[in-house]
């Protein structure tokens, strides 16, 4: 559904910020975590409001839990024998989330336990804040945002837990003032060396950000929702042949907003769970060319508007490549085919080809060029029930310049078309920023973000310049 980003249903990543994760290994002797630090050095918190398809590439999905997200780029595993294997080196981990020596964090151990606690504080500029092409108002805010990460050291099993709340206020339009707050997990259970059952959830009070796809027009405020997801997943090896199925389940429960008029925008309608039922097959021909096939199915039981429900059933499947090319390309390509048969007649059935890429080319161990692009077929309801299609690209580098400085660029274009409404959109997206880490306790990033929205309902299109700069502090 079009939340925050149009993939809000699809996947469950968090509002902004990196998030962290642990670095699951599954092999022939089991499940085994890896604790990997919290990664909360954020390149730019800024506004929650995302226009686009594509979220900005801020959290990277570790195996296995990519099993629960199946579109989601798959690794390819390593068929060499365990014991004679060499730790990767920091030169040999993606630019963005590598830690070389001296600059990780610290971490509390408690028992089993080990927390990691950081405080991310910052603030920024929009030129644009209610994401209007007439009444163009620019604003300043403060962003305050403690987490905490716990995960488990145990032998066997697992859990990975992590708390964020998310203070943002500004300055002069105190409408926008909102607060985020966030509670996800992961955990496994090792059933054999082969066989695991994955689960995750996540409890959530976000704001969908004024200008967001299907944020109501005209709004002033941002919409509050809280969002409650689960995920089931059960995980099967076969030597090179490795299969997974699951059940997946997501509620949404809308607030309402303010229009400039100062009339009340009730978003009841967007409330109702999604249910999907997923499965996943990966064969590795060996440690650099794999074939994935995945599928999904949804029944989106979603309120709408009078007379005009939002609610839809479909599936989307693809199948491809799998590339681990070393140090040069990694990641995955797909098509396929996508059908969502909305309840309402006057958005009908949106169904053909479909297409998803995640590739990461690295030239050089201090450079990673990025490609995402994919189709997705979603849903937005302000005064009527639509049906969108979406199309997306992005290009993205990341540049170790220093062992704790870390230069990103991206770019990004969408297109949007409506069903239901005579509606087209165009986004580009543009998106500069540096990070530095001072030492293992403490990090600065400062960037920069454009986004343009042109509609042919001038309603709908905005420009908008963010410029910001964060300080995060981390044991």
């Amino acid at each position: 559904m079009g939340r925050t980003t149009a993939f809000g249903w699809l996947n469950a990543i968090g509002t902004s910020g990196s998030q962290a994760r642990s670095v699951v290994a599954f092999g022939r002797r089991g499940l085994k975590i890896v604790p990997a630090p919290v990664t909360a050095i954020v390149l730019g918190l800024g506004s929650p409001a995302e226009a686009q398809v594509l979220p900005w590439p801020n959290e990277e999905v570790a195996p296995p839990w990519n099993a629960q997200q199946i579109f989601e780029p798959s690794p390819l595993p390593k068929l060499t024998d365990p014991d004679t294997r060499e730790d990767i080196p920091p030169e040999d981990t993606p630019v963005k989330g590598r830690l070389q020596p001296g600059y990780e964090p610290v971490g509390i151990r408690s028992g089993s336990w080990m927390f990691n606690p950081s405080l991310i504080t910052g603030g920024f500029f929009d030129s644009n804040v209610f994401a209007s092409n007439t009444d163009i108002r620019s604003d300043v805010a403060a962003v305050v945002e403690p987490q905490l990460r716990a995960h488990s050291l145990w032998e066997r099993h697992g859990l990975d837990l992590k708390l964020d709340v998310q203070e943002t206020v500004y300055k002069q339009n105190s409408s926008l003032n909102q607060t985020n707050a966030s509670l996800k997990g992961n955990g496994w259970i090792d059933i054999a060396h082969d066989m695991a059952l994955l689960g995750s959830f996540q409890i959530a009070h976000l704001n969908e950000g004024v200008g967001s796809l299907s944020s109501p027009a005209n709004a002033i405020a941002p919409t509050p929702y809280n969002w409650y997801s689960g995920d089931l997943t059960f995980r099967k090896e076969f030597n090179r042949l490795t299969t997974s199925v699951g059940f997946r389940t997501d509620s949404y429960d809308f607030g309402s907003t303010v229009s400039q008029d100062g009339r009340t925008i009730n978003q009841d309608a967007r409330d109702g769970q999604i249910y999907s039922l997923h499965s996943r097959i990966d064969y590795a021909f060996s440690d650099t060319l794999g074939w994935f096939g995945s599928a999904e199915g949804n029944v989106r039981e979603l309120r709408g508007q009078p007379l005009q429900p939002l609610s839809s059933q479909g599936y989307r499947a693809l199948t491809g490549v799998t590339l681990g090319l070393a140090r040069l390309v990694t990641g995955e390509i797909g098509f396929g085919y996508v059908q969502q048969q909305f309840v309402d007649p006057t958005v009908g059935t949106i169904a053909g080809p479909t297409y998803r890429a995640r590739l990461t080319w690295s030239p050089t161990r201090m450079i990673d060029v990025h490609l995402n692009a994919e189709q997705i077929i979603t849903e937005t309801s302000d005064t009527s029930a639509t049906g969108v299609l979406a199309n997306a690209v992005q290009f993205g580098l990341d540049y170790e310049l220093r062992r704790n400085v870390v230069v990103s660029f991206y770019g990004g274009y969408e297109s949007d078309r409506f069903f239901g409404q005579p509606r087209k959109d165009q986004v580009t997206t543009s998106d500069a920023r540096v990070k530095y880490l001072l030492n293992r306790f403490a990090a600065i990033a400062v960037y920069y973000r454009f986004t343009s929205r042109e509609s042919n309902i001038p309603t709908f299109s905005y420009d908008k310049h963010l410029v910001g700069l964060n300080v995060t502090t981390q044991f």
